[in-house]
């Protein structure tokens, strides 16, 4: 019985430490934004404030990413939740840029950098758990 409370133990810190390190990108990010711009809503921003912004997140994101597979950690569903809502994020200010007219030509290369990058974690997620 003690024995297995302390693999119960041992898989929730696991489980916490990857929400922390996937949770510590979006504080310094939404602070950022914060402090920068006095607002809490990214989809009303200007655009070098949004493409700011928006750097910050995906850089730091992917670096918690590559934090992860330093620690040997596999990747997770929090993974792709995280990597979801930030390309939702840019899919959306894409939208409201093509409605204004505004030129969306950066966000657009972007975005696509991030499907490369995404597919690539994709397939180390599923690379590793056939195994």
């Amino acid at each position: 019985m003690r024995r297995m409370w302390r693999v119960k133990v041992s898989i929730k810190t696991v489980i916490m430490k990857k929400y922390i390190i996937h949770l510590v990108p979006f504080i310094i990010s939404f602070t950022w934004l914060v402090e920068e711009c006095q607002t809490l809503n990214p989809i009303f921003l200007k655009g070098p404030e949004f493409l700011k912004l928006y750097i910050f997140l995906l850089l730091g994101f992917y670096a918690s990413i590559f934090m992860l597979r330093l620690f040997h950690e596999a990747v997770s569903k929090v993974t792709f939740y995280g990597l979801a809502f930030i390309f939702g994020l840019g899919i959306l200010k894409l939208i409201r840029g093509l409605m204004l007219g505004k030129p969306i030509g950066l966000l657009v290369m972007i975005l696509i950098i991030e499907c490369i990058a995404g597919a690539s974690v994709i397939q180390y997620y599923f690379k590793n758990n056939t195994k």
